[in-house]
């Protein structure tokens, strides 16, 4: 199997709800607890303890006033706010305001920090060195985005390296969730002066073990509230995609994306060729829900993986990447059960994500690029969300 050492672009995005179309994730500066124009939660709606550690809210900025919330609980990111048309500050990423809708979301990886293992693995088990590993079965009959309690359900360590940065470390354990090794994790994220939300990740092992870290934010670039997702316009620089079976495990084969409605080499709305009817990999995804295919190999030079723009809001997000595939998801599974920071519920394809990854099923597909991690050897990937608006 091939080393991990690589560095990320990465995206992941999704949207808010049709039930609040007026709340389109735009910032009140009257508000007393803002930074400029830019609306924060309560920090004490954060602060909790769970298994024994404190949870509570970080925010960094960068010289332009884009914003980033974050809260250590699963690492995740609970609101971005990015410059639109004029200079509005928009609320990019659907979440909660509040600790207590984190736990307890019927939709577990909102802005998370996904590990061990970003997507499925068939059956939950794996092989390494003859030896059978037995994992979490969350998605019966396989193994979703690191099991049970994968690293979106503990309490990261948080430090606040200055007013732009964040840096958020946890240790696995040997045998959790099922998986070799302890593994040693730390997770930086920072706003750039170009309006980029960046993700540096390093991990270490002491045994050997597969890993695959990224993000889960959800993302609407018109706003949180705002609606359907279908009318963004994306982009994906990928010729070929991996097709899945009706539990959504890869084949092991890849296609070409040419002739199907995963062909997003030139910019096409989301919902324009969404007939579930008509495809059969889209009905076993009841829409997007596909890894696709950017090279065969992870590769030192970043690569532009795709690029999407908000109908109503014209902001643009770029993705670059330096990992073989990109996940797309386009909410398919939303069933307006939870309730965001700003009144829209999680209302269908109202939210999407794009998560720069290692192919769904590695572990068990030798044809694909390999997730194993010697100790020794540093996992290392970089990933970032570029900010821009239509002119």
């Amino acid at each position: 199997m091939h080393k991990i050492y690589f560095t990320i672009l990465f995206a992941g995005i999704i949207t808010a709800s049709c039930n609040n179309a007026s709340n389109t994730g735009s910032i009140n500066s009257n508000d007393t607890n803002s930074v400029g124009s830019v609306k924060l939660p309560e920090k004490q709606n954060f602060e909790s303890t769970i298994d024994s550690m404190q949870t509570a809210m970080y925010v960094i900025k960068n010289k332009n006033g884009m914003t980033a919330v974050f809260t250590n609980y699963g690492g995740r990111v609970t609101s971005l706010f990015v410059p639109g048309k004029n200079g509005v500050m928009t609320d990019v990423v659907v979440g909660f305001d509040n600790i207590h809708d984190y736990v307890n979301a019927t939709e577990p990886y909102f802005g998370a920090t996904i590990g061990r293992y970003g997507n499925r693995i068939a059956k939950g088990k794996f092989t390494l060195d003859n030896k059978q590993y037995t994992l979490a079965i969350n998605i019966p009959p396989n193994h979703l985005h690191g099991g049970t309690k994968g690293f979106h359900y503990v309490v990261w360590n948080a430090n606040q390296l200055n007013d732009s940065t964040l840096e958020l470390h946890y240790t696995s354990p040997d045998g959790e969730e099922g998986y070799p090794g302890k593994l040693d994790v730390k997770v930086t994220y920072a706003l750039t002066g170009d309006n980029a939300l960046t993700m540096n990740y390093e991990a270490t092992t002491d045994k050997k073990t597969v890993v695959n870290l990224t993000n889960h934010a959800f993302f609407n670039l018109n706003g949180e509230g705002s609606g359907t997702i279908n009318d963004h316009l994306l982009l994906v620089n990928a010729a070929h995609y991996t097709p899945v079976d009706s539990t959504l495990i890869p084949t092991g084969q890849l296609e070409p994306v040419a002739g199907t409605p995963l062909d997003f080499r030139q910019p096409v709305t989301i919902g324009s060729r969404l007939d579930t009817n008509a495809n059969a990999q889209l009905k076993y995804g009841k829409g997007y829900d596909h890894n696709f295919v950017l090279a065969s190999e992870p590769s030192r030079e970043l690569r532009h993986a795709a690029t999407i723009t908000g109908d109503r809001s014209g902001i643009i997000m770029e993705i670059f990447t330096q990992e073989p595939g990109l996940q797309f998801y386009g909410g398919n599974f939303m069933q307006s059960k939870n309730t965001f920071k700003g009144g829209a519920t999680d209302d269908f394809r109202t939210a999407f994500c794009l998560e720069t990854q290692h192919f769904p099923d590695s572990p068990n597909q030798p044809n694909f690029p390999g997730t194993v991690l010697n100790p020794g050897e540093i996992y290392k990937t970089r990933s970032i969300y570029k900010f821009s608006v239509e002119q």
